[in-house]
C-alpha cells in the first residue's frame, strides 16, 4: 500500500532524546548582560530598566526543539512511495511493455519497476520481470536485487512485442502461483495483442492473483508510409490523443543534418505533414522524425526507392503530335506522373534525345522511337555506360527499326495473336518469378496482349526476362550495361498492342523499374544475378528510442519482395549494400494509433507519474536551515547587538525565500535527432570516480557474469594495492550508453552472446572513449567452445557485430616482445580461467631497418585501445570475502590464478603508464631480469 518509508529507521530514536533537550535549554539563561558600573551616579542606573529573564522564553524553546526534531527526521531519511507496496510478502510478477511506443517515458517506467522492486525487496519477496520482448521465455522467479540489476540493462525495441505469446506465459504463471502479484507496466496503446494480455490478467484475477496496471499519461506518436511524390515529400502522423499535437517534423540527411521542417494537419487520428522543397534535396532526405519524440516509430526511413527520378518521355513525332491524346507518351505521362518528375520534349524540336541529355534526367523513356547509329545512338549508350536507365517501349517502328540499345535481339515485324489472319488468342501475363523486381505484384486476369515484339532465342535470356506471357514469350526483358540499365516492354506504351498501359499494373511495373535508376547494383541481365535471388543484410537499424547503428546480432536478412512492418527479426532500418538498400519501417502502411480503454475491461489503472519516490530529506533539512538562521537572529536581538526593525526586516527576508518562485528553468532540446543529444551532468558516482581512479566493467545484464566481474576486479584491485604502488578505489559496473567513461584508465567488458547491442549512441561513446586514450578489454569467454576451422563462436559473432561500428585498427596476437608483457612482471601470455586462449592487441609498425632482433621492447610501441581476450579473466580473478578462488580453472593449479592475476597487474598498469617500460633507461634493469 501506499506510504513513508525511512532509509535509516534508527535514526528517529533522535526524536527521544527532544525532552532532554527541553530541559537543557530551559534551565539555560541567557547570555550575562554587561553594566557599566558609573562613577559618579553611583546608584542610578545599577540596577537595569529591564529585566531579563532567567530562562529561555518559550518562542525561542518551540524553535530549537522543532530545529532539533527536523534534524533526527531528516537523518531518518523519509521517502513518500506512490507506488503500492507488496501486500504479504507474495511473489510479484512484472509484465514490461518495452516496445518503442515505450520509448518516450522510459525513465518513468524504469522508475515505477524500481519502485515495485524495492518494495518486494524491504519484504524478502521474489521477483519476476518479465519484458514483453521476451515472451517466448518463461518468466522466472528471482531475489529482487538481481531482478534490479536485470532492469538496468533492459532497453526499449524498435518493434511490437508478441503480447499474445507474453499472455501465455502470464497465465502459466499464474497458475503456478496463484496469489502473486500481477503488475502490468503498459504502454496505453491499443496494440500489439493488448487485448488478450488484458484478457489474461482478468482471468489470473479472477483466481485471486492481485492485478495492477500502471499506463503513461501521454500517449506516443508515430510516422507511417512516406512518400517522396513528383510534388512534395509527404508523411503520416498518427496520434491516439486527438486533442494532442507532435510538434515539428524534421527532415534529414544521411550525415544528420536538418534539411526542412513542416507542421503536421490532422484530420481525426491522422496527420499528414508536407515538405515542398526542391527534388535534389528531396532526394538528399534520408529519415523523417518528429522532433519532439524519442522512440523509432516516430522515425520514418527513406531508401534509394523513396528518391523522386527525373525522366525525360520522348515519342514519335508527326502522329504524337497531331492528336496528343492518343498517343503512347500521354499514357507513360500518367503512369509516371505520381511518383516522377517528367521532362518532355518541346514541340518542333530537331534532335530530342541531345536536348533530353542536356536536363541530366535518370531515365529516359523512349516510346516505339528508333535510334539510328549516329550522334544520338552514341549519346545514349554514354548515359546508360555512366548509370542511367534507358527504358523503351515496343511499337510498330521498333518492330521494323535495328539497333543494338535493346536487352536482347528482335525479330522483325513481330508477333500478332488474335484477329481475323491469326489462329492465336490475346494472351495474359504470367505471374512473375522470384527473381523478377516485379516480384509480389498482382497480375490481373483481364490484362491481355494482342501484339508484341519477339525476342531471338539466344543465351541467358531467362536471366534478362523480368515479365513473361503464359506461354512463356517475354514482355519485359532488360540487360545491364556498365554502370546503367536497359529495360524493354514488348508492347506500345499505348492501348493498341495491350491494355495493359490502363491498368494499375503498369504503374506499379513502372514504379519498380524507376527506383532501379542510379542504383550501383540491382536487377539485371546480361548473366548477373538477379539481387530478388539474393536476401539483404541489414546495413544499419534503428534502437527503441530511434538512433541508427549497427544491427543487433539477432537481426536478419529480408527478401527483395519484403513489405511487412518491422519484427524481432527484421528491426527497422536500411537493408542491402551500396545505393540499392531498402527501408524497413517500425509501423506498416495503414496503422493505426488508439488508446487502450482499461475501464471497459474491468480493469483500473494507476498513472505512470505516480512511480517515483519522493524524498523529504532535501525539505526537512533546508526548514531546519532556515530555523537555524532565525535563531540567530533571535539571539543577536535579546543580547542588544540587532535592532528590532532590523532583526524583524531580516527574519522577513528569510521567510519570504521558500516562497519564491524558482528561477525559470529552459526548456529542454527537442529530442529530435540522437546525434544532437546533449550529455547529461556527471552523477555524484562520476564525480567520486574523477577524484578516486577505480576500475570498471560493463554491465552486461546477465546477473550471473556482473557479478563475476565485480568479484574479480575488487580481487585484482586489492592485489593492486598489496603489490603496487597503485591503490585502486573500489571497481564499478557502467552502462556506456549513459555512464561517463573518461573516468576509468580500463574498462573490462564480458561479452555475453545473449546480451543485446549497444545503441549507437553507446557505440560513439565506446569509441571516443577509445580515441581519447582509454583501453577497452574485450573478454569472450570463450576458449573452450572456440575451435580452429570451426566456426564463429556466438560471443565472438556478438563482439563481431558490434565492432563494425567503431574505428577498430589491425589486430595480432600479443608478441612475446610487447610492452604489455612487461610493464610489472615479466610474461608470456595472459591466462584466466582457461590458458588456451590468445590475446589480440592493436598491430605495432614494422621494425625499423637494422632494428635488433633480440631487442626486449619497442620504442615505438603505442598504447592499444583494445584488448581482446578469450580467457574468462575475472573468473580467474574473482574470490569471496575471505579470500577464497570463487572458480575453478582449466587445466588449473595455484600456479595458473597467480598468473591470471599477474597478466591483470600486468593490463591495469599498460593503461596507466603507457609504453613507459619501452624507454631505453629500463633496458638495463629488464635484461638483468630476463637472465641475459
Amino acid at each position: 500500500m501506499m506510504g513513508l518509508t525511512f532509509a535509516a529507521p534508527l535514526a528517529l530514536f533522535g526524536l527521544l532524546a527532544l525532552p532532554l533537550i527541553y530541559l537543557l535549554l530551559r534551565v539555560t539563561p541567557p547570555r550575562p548582560r554587561e553594566i557599566v558600573f558609573p562613577g559618579v551616579r553611583l546608584l542610578r542606573g545599577l540596577l537595569p530598566e529591564k529585566e531579563t529573564p532567567a530562562q529561555t522564553p518559550w518562542p525561542l524553546l518551540l524553535l530549537r526543539l522543532a530545529i532539533a526534531a527536523l534534524i533526527a527526521l531528516a537523518m531518518a531519511g523519509p521517502v513518500w512511495s506512490p507506488a503500492r507496496g507488496l501486500a504479504g510478502g507474495g511473489p510479484t510478477l512484472i509484465a514490461l511493455d518495452d516496445g518503442w511506443s515505450a520509448a518516450p517515458d522510459w525513465d518513468q517506467r524504469l522508475a515505477a519497476a524500481a519502485t515495485i522492486i524495492e518494495a518486494a525487496k524491504r519484504d524478502g519477496a521474489p521477483v519476476a520481470l518479465s519484458p514483453m520482448s521476451e515472451s517466448a521465455t518463461a518468466p522466472q522467479l528471482e531475489e529482487a536485487g538481481k531482478a534490479l540489476e536485470r532492469l538496468r540493462s533492459i532497453r526499449p525495441k524498435p518493434w511490437l512485442p508478441d503480447r499474445r505469446a507474453a499472455a501465455r506465459q502470464l497465465g502459466e504463471f499464474a497458475q503456478g502461483q496463484p496469489r502473486a502479484r500481477l503488475v502490468w507496466i503498459a504502454d496505453g496503446l491499443k496494440q500489439g495483442e493488448s487485448a488478450a494480455f488484458a484478457a489474461a490478467l482478468q482471468e489470473a484475477g479472477k483466481r485471486g492473483a492481485t492485478v495492477e496496471i500502471v499506463a503513461g499519461g501521454r500517449a506516443p506518436f508515430a510516422l507511417s508510409a512516406p512518400s517522396n511524390a513528383a510534388a512534395a515529400l509527404e508523411v503520416e502522423v498518427l496520434r491516439a490523443d486527438a486533442a494532442a499535437s507532435p510538434g515539428e517534423i524534421e527532415a534529414l540527411d544521411e550525415k544528420g543534418r536538418v534539411v526542412a521542417q513542416a507542421v503536421a494537419e490532422f484530420s481525426g487520428g491522422t496527420g499528414k505533414a508536407r515538405f515542398e522543397l526542391p527534388v535534389e534535396l528531396r532526394n538528399e532526405v534520408s529519415q523523417l522524425r518528429i522532433a519532439s519524440e524519442n522512440s523509432a516509430g516516430a522515425v520514418a526511413l527513406l531508401d534509394s526507392g523513396a528518391q523522386v527520378r527525373r525522366v525525360a518521355v520522348i515519342g514519335g513525332t508527326g502522329a504524337d503530335e497531331a492528336q496528343p491524346l492518343l498517343s503512347p507518351v500521354y499514357y507513360l505521362d500518367k503512369a509516371l506522373a505520381p511518383f516522377a518528375q517528367l521532362r518532355n520534349a518541346r514541340p518542333g524540336e530537331t534532335d530530342p534525345v541531345l536536348a533530353a541529355l542536356k536536363d541530366r534526367p535518370n531515365i529516359i523513356a523512349l516510346a516505339d522511337v528508333g535510334v539510328a547509329p549516329g550522334e544520338d545512338s552514341d549519346a545514349l549508350a554514354a548515359f546508360v555506360e555512366e548509370g542511367g536507365l534507358l527504358l523503351r517501349f515496343a511499337g510498330p517502328r521498333l518492330a521494323n527499326a535495328s539497333d543494338d540499345l535493346t536487352p536482347v535481339t528482335l525479330r522483325r515485324n513481330g508477333r500478332v495473336l488474335g484477329g481475323a489472319m491469326s489462329w492465336e488468342t490475346p494472351k495474359r501475363l504470367a505471374e512473375f518469378d522470384a527473381s523478377s523486381p516485379f516480384v509480389g505484384l498482382v497480375v490481373p486476369s483481364d490484362v491481355n496482349v494482342t501484339r508484341q515484339v519477339l525476342a531471338e532465342p539466344e543465351e541467358g535470356l531467362t536471366e534478362k526476362t523480368w515479365a513473361r506471357l503464359a506461354d512463356g514469350t517475354p514482355l519485359v526483358t532488360a540487360q545491364r550495361r556498365g554502370k546503367g540499365m536497359i529495360v524493354l516492354f514488348h508492347v506500345s506504351a499505348d492501348t493498341n498492342w495491350s491494355n495493359l498501359p490502363i491498368s494499375g499494373l503498369f504503374v506499379d511495373m513502372l514504379r519498380r523499374v524507376a527506383a532501379l535508376a542510379g542504383q550501383s547494383a540491382g536487377p539485371g541481365g546480361g548473366g548477373e544475378q538477379a539481387e530478388t535471388d539474393q536476401q539483404l543484410a541489414p546495413v544499419q537499424t534503428l534502437d527503441g528510442f530511434g538512433a541508427l547503428g549497427a544491427p543487433p546480432a539477432a537481426a536478419k536478412a529480408i527478401s527483395a519482395s519484403f513489405a511487412g512492418a518491422a519484427d524481432a527479426e527484421h528491426p527497422p532500418g536500411f537493408y542491402g549494400a551500396g545505393d540499392a538498400v531498402r527501408a524497413v519501417q517500425t509501423l506498416a502502411p495503414g496503422a493505426q494509433l488508439e488508446r487502450m480503454d482499461y475501464a471497459g475491461l474491468g480493469l483500473s489503472v494507476a498513472p505512470l507519474e505516480a512511480g517515483g519516490a519522493v524524498d523529504f530529506r532535501p525539505a526537512l533539512l533546508t526548514l531546519a536551515f532556515l530555523g537555524l538562521l532565525v535563531d540567530g537572529l533571535a539571539m543577536l536581538r535579546l543580547s542588544g547587538a540587532l535592532r528590532w526593525r532590523l532583526a524583524a526586516g531580516a527574519l522577513a527576508a528569510l521567510l519570504f525565500i521558500p516562497v519564491l518562485p524558482a528561477a525559470p528553468r529552459a526548456e529542454p532540446a527537442a529530442k529530435a535527432a540522437p546525434q544532437r543529444d546533449k550529455e547529461a551532468a556527471p552523477s555524484q558516482r562520476d564525480k567520486e570516480a574523477a577524484l578516486t581512479t577505480r576500475l570498471a566493467y560493463v554491465i552486461s545484464g546477465d546477473a550471473r557474469v556482473d557479478e563475476t566481474s565485480k568479484l574479480g576486479l575488487e580481487a585484482l584491485s586489492r592485489t593492486l594495492e598489496q603489490r603496487t604502488s597503485f591503490s585502486p578505489g573500489p571497481p564499478v559496473g557502467v552502462d556506456p550508453g549513459r555512464d561517463e567513461l573518461a573516468f576509468y584508465p580500463m574498462l573490462y567488458w564480458p561479452i555475453s552472446a545473449a546480451a543485446p547491442q549497444p545503441s549507437a549512441k553507446a557505440a560513439a561513446k565506446v569509441a571516443a572513449y577509445m580515441k581519447n586514450g582509454g583501453t577497452v578489454v574485450f573478454d569472450t569467454r570463450d576458449a573452450l567452445t572456440s575451435r580452429a576451422g570451426g566456426g564463429v563462436t556466438p560471443e565472438a559473432a556478438w563482439l563481431q557485430q558490434f565492432t563494425k561500428g567503431l574505428d577498430i585498427p589491425e589486430l595480432e596476437v600479443v608478441p612475446r616482445d610487447h610492452v604489455i608483457t612487461k610493464t610489472f612482471y615479466l610474461l608470456d601470455g595472459f591466462v584466466g580461467r582457461y590458458a588456451n586462449g590468445e590475446t589480440w592487441v592493436e598491430a605495432l609498425p614494422p621494425e625499423p631497418e637494422g632494428a635488433g632482433a633480440a631487442r626486449p621492447v619497442r620504442p615505438t610501441d603505442s598504447v592499444s585501445a583494445i584488448v581482446i581476450v578469450s580467457n574468462d579473466l575475472a573468473a580467474a580473478w574473482a574470490q569471496d570475502k575471505s579470500g577464497q578462488p570463487l572458480y575453478p580453472l582449466t587445466p588449473g593449479g595455484p600456479d595458473q590464478r597467480e598468473m591470471a592475476l599477474r597478466g591483470g597487474v600486468n593490463l591495469v598498469m599498460y593503461t596507466l603508464t603507457g609504453n613507459y617500460k619501452s624507454d631505453q633507461v629500463h633496458v638495463r634493469d629488464l635484461l638483468q631480469r630476463l637472465g641475459q
